[in-house]
């Protein structure tokens, strides 16, 4: 789901955004972009540097570099928060000025009672998922599963790991001893390039990627690691709780956990539909 928050529309136009000190900051050249219907913004906004002699001279505090996901990969791109957009907006001599502040307020102010109530978050979470073409069944299990993600990076978090690098390492480890491969090499299996293994694990593969995960959330806090080699062993017993369990139902079942189905050409609910359940 990050993946979704990280990307919103004004009017047809893609705003990329991250949640940065506890606010969102939106990339500058997509704010530019969505105003002026310019087929070169970084172009644009160059002119209008010029043209506005105080935005130039403040600029660098205007902005914040971030790391934002693109085609080519993360990339670190100028961004604003919403104080600032409209600093910019303020320059631009656009038709959609006024309706892009009024869009841009009711998105900051919308996180904000999402933070206030983690409820709503939810909600609308599950609205985008079944806007996306995915049952109710799943969409429970999803949304259970960033739960039980959120707890185990809370644990890991609190034992010094912070690295999204490290993240991804112990996530691998449980990976690997839950199924056998690592994330990596699970989306290779499924034939996924950019997309979310996650969103596209059947209702199996996602309740064993979650008994790996809460099981090292409570290794964790059993254990209680102190160095990094300690949370890889940590990861690593998690995952085998949870391969057991997978190697016990295969045997009993004689039907392998993991699957090579994808929902890139047809929504999990109609395939549901069609295989009976059997994904």
């Amino acid at each position: 789901m990050e993946k979704e928050n990280s990307m919103i529309v004004f009017e047809d136009k893609k705003i990329r955004r991250i949640w940065h000190n506890n606010e969102w900051h939106f990339v500058a050249l997509d704010i530019i972009g969505a105003l002026t219907d310019s087929i070169n913004p970084s172009d644009y906004l160059k002119k209008l540097r010029k043209r506005d002699v105080s935005l130039n001279e403040g600029w660098g505090q205007f902005v914040t570099p971030l790391k934002i996901e693109t085609q080519g990969g993360l990339q670190s791109l100028n961004c604003v928060n919403t104080e600032n957009a409209f600093r910019i907006i303020q320059s631009i001599p656009s038709k959609k000025a006024e309706p892009f502040k009024r869009w841009l307020a009711k998105v900051g102010h919308d996180r904000i009672k999402e933070i206030e109530d983690p409820e709503l978050a939810q909600e609308r979470m599950k609205e985008l998922y079944e806007q996306k073409g995915y049952s109710k069944s799943w969409i429970d299990k999803r949304i259970r599963g960033i739960a039980v993600r959120q707890d185990l990076t809370d644990e890991w978090k609190k034992r010094g790991v912070e690295n999204q690098s490290d993240f991804a390492i112990l996530t691998s480890e449980i990976s690997k001893a839950t199924f056998g491969m690592t994330p990596s090499e699970y989306k290779e299996f499924k034939g996924l390039k950019k997309q979310n293994l996650r969103d596209h694990m059947n209702d199996l593969e996602l309740i064993f990627t979650m008994l790996g995960e809460a099981s090292t959330a409570q290794i964790e806090r059993v254990d209680d690691p102190k160095t990094f080699s300690e949370h890889i062993t940590a990861s690593q017993k998690g995952g085998i709780v949870a391969k057991t369990a997978r190697v016990k139902l295969e045997e009993t079942t004689r039907e392998k956990v993991a699957s090579k189905e994808n929902y890139l050409d047809e929504p999990e609910k109609e395939k549901r539909k069609r295989l009976g359940n059997k994904i």
